[in-house]
Order: structure tokens, then sequence, then C-alpha cells
């Protein structure tokens, strides 16, 4: 299972000192206003489920014993629950879409990518709202002035799997693939003090190998245990990688990952690839285009991050056995071997499929002409690669003009911006936005609160701790001719036997 949440950079072109948060709200309202769920009578987030300071290691440093209520309209609190089971709020200053769970890579990068559609469709309705100011929104992760804001993943595991045998595996991937993950920066250090460019977005605020926390002292391993799933279940949260464009990129870092995962449930072994200093090889790789200097091991052994890569992936085709793979995982392979190979080759001859070779193609053209890395113009094309308006964005220039290869086909991102996965639960999230929105009280992502009757209480708690329950197959025949949640809740206690719970909300 794997599901991104990506923070938006938003600006206010036309009034500078607009506040980000009230920014944000407006896109989330607006948003609400343009697609018919409400403003009035919008869904709060259910806070009961939520744990974020569990940790996979055994303690858990939680801030309140009683999960708080909020207003889903009130200034920086901004919450939508869209109709593909998504979710769409306000995540301290940013507008963060949270894409809904989905069974594979290729298809977590559709309801990524659908994510940009969300953010351009809040932008033009914000647009369109008097004595409000025009909203510019940027798929990115700085804002060069020293803010760093996040692109997370999300990985269901076992819970069985070794902890340690995880983290040996993860953190020379996540140290190393950023060399085809990198969104490309200009700017080095956390406030861009030299000027320069970098491969990732992320490396300067990357400050420890393992940790808790995501906003300060971030993590290589972030070991927040908050899975929203049964207790047999695991979630590797992901707080290193940068907001991708590519669908290349986001392909990669998605399906490479969920496969070294699989790889460690096999039993590979990856602890002899365990680097010396983590954090300075992040900092190392991502200020080496060439994708060329040494990395030390332990053992006084030295590799290059593609050398590591490579051995990564080795091990990965080797522990996992062909029938045991998901259909997309066989390509997932073959372009980690292709776009390794390029980067060996030539790095640059990435640039019609990776992000950070493509930005640094453009600004190439523009250091041909005598503009140093400081110059203005140099920082324009830095941030207009990332703006998600596909008349504006250079990223979708490069795409118009054949310069940038797509993967996945553009007709199922735009119907993924509406409707949600039919093999996951959020299905049934969707589904139950569309049509009974005025009936939701509130929804996290294995739970939703329907406001109809069960037993003693004057509402209904919907438990979705199976991420694979609550499916189209299982249920979309059965709901066809339900129209309130009352139904909903009937035709749910035949078909899903222990998903109802009374509850006062």
């Amino acid at each position: 299972m794997i599901g991104t949440e990506t923070e938006f950079g938003i600006i206010a072109p036309d009034d500078p000192h607009a506040s980000p948060i009230e920014t944000s709200t407006q896109a989330v309202v607006a948003y609400a206003g343009a697609t018919g769920l409400g403003v009035n009578r919008r869904t709060r987030w259910d806070y009961n489920a939520e744990s974020p300071l569990r940790d996979v290691r055994g303690f858990d440093l939680r801030r309140y014993r009683t999960a708080p209520v909020i207003d889903p309209n009130a200034l920086g609190s901004a919450n939508v629950v869209t109709t593909s089971g998504a979710r769409f709020y306000v995540d301290h200053a940013h507008p963060e879409y949270s894409s809904p769970e989905t069974t594979n890579a290729w298809d977590a990068v559709i309801w990524d990518k659908a994510g940009e559609l969300v953010m351009h469709t809040a932008a033009q309705a914000s647009g369109e709202i008097e004595d409000q100011p025009t909203l510019k929104i940027h798929k990115n992760n700085v804002d060069g002035k020293g803010a760093s804001y996040g692109s997370h993943e999300n990985y269901l595991y076992p819970r069985s799997y070794d902890t340690e045998a995880v983290q040996a595996a993860l953190i020379p991937h996540f140290v190393t693939r950023q060399i085809y993950t990198g969104a490309g920066r200009l700017g080095l250090g956390a406030e861009s003090q030299s000027p320069g460019f970098q491969i990732s977005q992320r490396a300067d605020y990357i400050e420890t190998t393992v940790s808790l926390e995501t906003t300060l002292n971030r993590g290589i391993i972030n070991t927040r245990d908050e899975s929203h799933v049964g207790d047999d279940w695991a979630r590797m949260h992901v707080i290193i990688g940068d907001a991708n464009l590519s669908e290349y990129a986001t392909f990669l870092k998605l399906g490479t990952t969920a496969l070294v995962l699989d790889a460690v449930g096999a039993g590979a072994d990856f602890s002899d690839l365990a680097l010396y200093d983590p954090v300075d090889a992040v900092r190392r790789i991502s200020r080496d285009l060439e994708c060329s200097a040494p990395l030390r091991l332990y053992g006084n052994v030295e590799r290059t991050a593609v050398d590591i890569q490579r051995e990564i992936r080795r091990r990965v085709a080797d522990a996992v056995p062909a029938e045991q793979r998901h259909d997309k995982d066989d390509l997932v392979l073959e372009l980690w071997g292709q776009v390794l190979d390029d980067l060996d080759r030539d790095p640059m001859s990435t640039a019609d499929r990776l992000d950070w070779t493509a930005k640094l193609s453009l600004l190439t053209a523009y250091r041909a002409r005598g503009l140093d890395w400081d110059h203005p113009t140099m920082a324009v094309v830095d941030i207009q690669y990332h703006d998600i308006d596909p008349a504006k964005g250079l990223y979708n220039a490069l795409v118009r003009k054949g310069r940038m290869r797509t993967l996945v086909p553009a007709g199922d991102v735009a119907a993924a911006a509406a409707q949600a996965p039919t093999d996951t639960r959020a299905w049934l999230r969707g589904e139950v936005a569309r049509r009974f929105s005025g009936e939701l009280l509130a929804a996290n992502w294995d739970t939703l609160v329907l406001d109809t009757p069960y037993g003693a209480s004057s509402t209904t708690r919907v438990l979705l701790a199976d991420p694979l329950q609550g499916t189209a197959g299982q249920l979309q025949e059965a709901l066809a001719d339900v129209d309130d949640a009352a139904g909903l809740v009937r035709v749910l206690g035949e078909l899903i036997p222990g998903s109802l719970d009374g509850v006062d909300c």
C-alpha cells in the first residue's frame, strides 16, 4: 500500500504581505465551493485515530490525551475529503494534498499527479472570488530563505519485519536514490547562502540518521508509528524525498522503495552497504552533478551513489521472485537499470525524464549566455519550473514540447482528481464524500463518522482498519440504489462485519 503527502508552496503575487495561512485556507475553501463539497457543512478530520508522536522504537511522546475537535472552516484548519478519497487541507502554512491509498507505484503516480490538478482547480476557483488575491502554487520543497516543506511518502509493510533490517536497507537507498529522485535546487545551504546548483531540494535540511520529528532535526529515517491500519502492519513514513513533477522520478521513487521493503521481507541483507556518515553523504551526493563522488562505507570501502543503487537493484531483483511482484514491478526494475546506466554515462542524458537534470538543462542555457548562478533570472527559472499551472509551469512546457517524457495517461490523471482507486478503502471514502457529504461529519484514513443513528448513539463510526476493505468490487453493486447514510450503514453492517460503532461526535 502506497500513498503520498505533498505540501505545496503558495504565494499571492499581487499581495506580497498576504499570510500563507490565509491564502492556504482560501485555496481549500475555494476548492470545496467549486467542487460542490460545501462550505457550511464540510467534513472535519477525525483526530481520534491520530498518534503522530508514537515511535516505532517503542515509545510515545503524545502531546495530548483527548483528541482535538477542529472546525473544518477555521483559518489554518480548512479541510476537505475529496471525491477521490484524498485529503486536501491546510498544514501549517501550506495547502497539502494527501493522496488516497493505492496498491502499487503506478497508481500512486496517477493519484499523486492528480494532486497537481486539485491545486490548480483551487487556484482558479480562488481567483474567481471577489476581493481575493490571485494565488500561485508550486510543487517544490524550499522557499530559498531557509524554510523547507515536505513531500512525504507512505508504505505499509508487515510489522513482523525486523526494524534494524528495514533501516539497514532503507538508509543507503534513501541517501543515494536522490540521483534520480532529486527535483533540483538553485542555491547551496539551508538559506541558499552560496550560489550554485544541487540535485536535491531536501538535502540541506536532513540533520540526523533516525528521528521522530518532521519539521526539525529531520532524519533520513522517520520513526513515526502511525499506520492507520491493523496492528499487524507498520507504515514507513518517508520525509527525505523531494516533490517531483517528473512521472519517471515519482514512479522510480515509489516503486524502488516498495521493492526494497519487499526484499527485506524476502530475507535480503543490505547491512554491508552501511555508509560511514549517511548525513554527510546526503549533502555530498546532492552537490555531485557528475554522480561520480566516492562515498565511504564501513570497512574502508568506497562506492559511488550509482554503484550503491546498482547493488541495491541487483539484490532486490534476486530476492523478490517474479511471481510475487506486482505487474508493474518489472517496469520499475527495467527503468531503474536504464536510468542508472544513463546517469553513469552522462547525467544530462536523463534530462528528458528526471526533474533535476531537466531543470539544470534550462539553467545551463542561461549560464551559456553569461548569467551567474545568483542572477535573478536564474531564480525565476528555478521557481517557475515548479509552477503547477499547465499554461505557466516550465515542467509542463517541456512536456508540451516533447522534451520531457511522461508515463501515465493524462486522461487517467484527470479522472483521478475526482475518482478514487477502486481497489482500496479509498473508494468508499470517496463515494461517501461524493454522495453523502452532508451526512459525513468527520473522516480519517481508517474511519468515517456519519450523521445517522446506530444503537444508542446518534452517529455512526465506520471502522476500516483493513485498507483492502471498502472497495468497489465489494460494495459498488450493493450501494447502487442506496440514497442516504442510513442505507449505507445497513449495507456496511451486512458486508463488512465489525465495521460499525456508535459514537458521540
